[in-house]
């Protein structure tokens, strides 16, 4: 419903995880007061990432974003977490789409694999 560069942004990172994983659920989560909207969370056998609009940015937080190879180097945000990484999106930012979809895929890999492991 953001009417502005970070809808269109969050747009396009929705469509593009829907391209690289068909089943993916999209669920909005921790709806409060100062975020009326929540935040969109994107999971398959597991939460994939979220994506959160900022007043000069668009979050892309991958949830085990770790321990997945980078190769594109996509991840600019969150580096430091043990669990967590992220791509922050700017306005005028184009996107490597096929590097984001490679990852998506990869983060579907690893839920997967985390799932049959127990």
């Amino acid at each position: 419903s953001l009417g502005d560069w970070r809808g269109e942004m969050l747009a396009r990172i929705r469509a593009l995880i829907k391209q690289a994983d068909p089943h993916v659920v999209e669920e909005c989560k921790w709806v409060k007061p100062s975020n009326p909207w929540g935040v969109p969370v994107w999971s398959h056998e597991g939460i994939l990432c979220t994506g959160e609009t900022h007043k000069s940015v668009v979050k892309m937080t991958f949830a085990r974003g770790a321990f997945l190879d980078d190769p594109a180097c996509l991840f600019n945000s969150s580096l430091e977490g043990n669990q967590r990484r992220a791509i922050d999106f700017h306005e005028g930012d184009k996107i490597n789409e096929k590097a984001l979809k490679a990852l998506i895929r990869a983060a579907v890999a690893l839920n997967a694999s985390k799932t049959r492991k127990g």
